[in-house]
């Protein structure tokens, strides 16, 4: 999966994303969404927008849940944070 194709879902508006998605599918079969912590709900959201309201031929190819470690500012122990990336093709 190259990273020209995967949009990192964050804290902006979902339509944003949805717009980043319908964009990348003008030139690539595959998109992919990612994201970690408390944007996954967003990032499922701009899949089910994608797929329900602005392309009915989009199919979910593949999602990889998992967790990252990401090292606390005061040093202290790492806290694990979920991730999912969802493979979206036409």
């Amino acid at each position: 999966m190259s990273q020209t194709n995967s949009i990192l879902v964050g804290k902006k508006p979902v339509m944003n994303y949805v717009l980043a998605a319908l964009t990348l599918f003008q030139t690539e079969p595959e998109v992919c969404i990612k994201a970690r912590g408390r944007a996954i709900s967003r990032a499922v959201d701009v899949v089910e927008i994608v797929r329900r309201r602005f392309l009915q031929d989009v199919k979910v190819k593949d999602i990889k849940i998992g967790t990252e470690q990401i090292a606390s500012e005061e040093g202290g122990l790492p806290t694990n944070v979920s991730t999912i990336e969802i493979l979206l093709s036409r």
